[in-house]
């Protein structure tokens, strides 16, 4: 029973615990380690053709890594039109300093986009 417990802390130890953050981390810094993953979650309502796109990303230090994932508030829960959060999420794949920033607009107009979200991410 020891080592099972051993073992498994061990294994858990080795993956850093995937950072968290929302719109009050606009205009900050965060730190990551190689191999940890970032997700962003913001505000947000795919009915309006509105969404969070990534313009860039330098993919020598990191990644997207999945689809863009939707989740409607319980509140809103069935109700067509309704709003929600959408969460990116990102792996720190090599030690670096990058600045993040994501676009909440409609990937098929040529205009600025409605809001912002910028990140500097420092991965050690």
């Amino acid at each position: 029973v020891l080592l099972t417990g051993i073992l498994l802390l061990s294994a858990c130890a080795g993956t850093p615990q995937p950072m968290r953050v929302g719109a009050e981390a606009d205009g900050t810094q965060v730190e990551l380690k190689v191999g940890q993953q970032l997700v962003i979650s913001l505000e947000s309502n795919p009915s309006t053709g509105f969404g969070w796109h990534v313009p860039f990303v330098d993919e020598g230090v990191l990644t997207q890594v999945g689809e863009v994932e939707f989740t409607q508030g319980e509140e809103a829960e069935g109700l067509v039109g309704a709003g929600g959060i959408e969460s990116l999420t990102f792996e720190a794949v090599a030690k670096g300093t990058t600045t993040l920033t994501l676009n909440y607009d409609r990937s098929w107009e040529s205009v600025a986009p409605e809001q912002t979200f910028t990140l500097t991410i420092v991965i050690k």
